[in-house]
């Protein structure tokens, strides 16, 4: 079935019960609750296919300006709570779903997530036929939109469609300036064990300084836990900087936005980190990035890849990984350099996820090891990348 763009529900300018609007700039209107604060909120909207780990998600700092849909149907059936995070607030600009916010029902539920929703300033729409929104981005790409809740469901439509038409999109945008760390901190809190919670690193064997372009927490642990001490520094530091700390290794960190816009002050950081020899290891926006200091370029994609559920191959291996993904931008293959190995490769659409530099220890992929949420079958890029460290010291 093919959708053609404006849709309009049919009772979306009727219906006053109906509390929430997604209007998005080809025209398009989408009627459902809100959820959530009160209020409108501007971004690229994508879905994300994922069945865990809602929280996580709205805030992963790589989503950014960004509105998500989840396709998965029980959002909110495990509540939320402290621990969770990926960073410190949300930072999703609004999120979409098709049932109600279902009822928690997990031991570690703290809050409703409609009451954390509220509480971080968080616009959502409950009721929208994600199924068709999913498969218009799909075939139409991701559209900007404006997501609005109000309780009197009143919306001045013409006034929500010019700002989303407005909105110049992500491309030509850096975000990481605004989700990085404001100074330099350090960090030794390990992955989640049962029974334990989070624990602390207190024999580490390697030093790590990760440049922090929108850096998970998850990630931070998982080095932590492959025996690493951590030193975070902001996306706009100097090589001298990195490496007067002294590392054994370098993190190019997950991050929102178009690469080629942090690029203009990263790339130089980057291709001097690169010529120091030191161990380098890029995840996501640090992928694209190391490649654009490399030499390649990177991008747009029409639907970007988000999700828990991404199959991705190994060339060097053959192994099939199930992997989480979660970025809109895209290294372009046919771009690579000489002396660049693609090593990972999409099988959903061919699209590159995954170089190393030929003859260093220097590699990236384009996905999340540390998952949150998602399968772990991609750990064993920590333990790769400890063990270039172990062999250079």
């Amino acid at each position: 079935m093919s959708y053609q763009a404006p849709f309009a529900d049919p009772i979306a300018g009727s219906d006053r019960s109906l509390t929430g609007r997604l209007v998005l700039a080809d025209g398009s209107v989408f009627a459902g609750h809100g959820i959530g604060i009160e209020g409108s909120a501007i971004g690229e909207v994508c879905f994300n296919t994922a069945m865990t780990g809602y929280q996580e998600i709205l805030t992963d700092p790589s989503y950014a300006a960004q509105i998500v849909t989840f396709t998965f149907p029980h959002i909110g059936n495990v509540g939320t709570n402290d621990l969770d995070h990926e960073a410190g607030d949300p930072v999703a600009r609004g999120l979409v779903i098709r049932a109600p916010i279902t009822s928690p029902a997990n031991w570690r539920s703290a809050q409703h997530l409609n009451d954390w929703l509220a509480a971080r300033k968080v616009v959502g729409i409950s009721g929208v036929d994600t199924r068709r929104l999913t498969r218009m981005i799909r075939e139409t790409g991701m559209p900007n939109g404006v997501i609005a809740h109000n309780a009197q469901g009143i919306f001045d439509i013409p006034a929500l469609l010019a700002q989303a038409k407005a909105w110049g999109g992500l491309e030509g945008l850096d975000l990481a300036k605004d989700v990085t760390a404001g100074q330099t901190y350090v960090w030794d809190e390990t992955r989640w064990t049962w029974g334990q919670d989070y624990g602390r690193q207190i024999a580490p064997r390697l030093h790590v300084v990760v440049i922090d372009y929108g850096v998970k927490r998850n990630i931070l642990r998982s080095l932590a836990s492959a025996g690493c001490r951590l030193t975070i520094v902001p996306a706009t530091v100097s090589a001298e900087e990195v490496l007067a700390h002294k590392p054994d290794g370098i993190l190019l960190s997950n991050g929102p936005g178009d690469p080629a816009a942090t690029g203009v002050y990263a790339v130089p950081t980057i291709q001097a980190l690169v010529e120091s020899g030191l161990p380098i290891f890029g995840i996501c926006l640090g992928h694209q990035m190391l490649a654009l200091a490399l030499g390649a370029k990177t991008e747009k994609m029409p639907q970007g890849h988000h999700g828990a559920n991404h199959p991705v191959k190994d060339l060097s291996t053959g192994k099939v990984e199930i992997v989480s993904m979660n970025h809109g931008f895209t290294v372009a293959r046919s771009s690579l350099p000489p002396g660049i190995t693609e090593t990972h490769v999409s099988l959903f659409d061919g699209t590159n996820a995954g170089i190393a530099l030929s003859g260093r220890p220097i590699f990236s992929v384009q996905y999340h090891p540390e998952a949150s949420p998602g399968p772990h079958d991609s750990y064993y890029l920590f333990e790769r990348f400890t063990t270039a460290m172990d062999r250079q010291r």
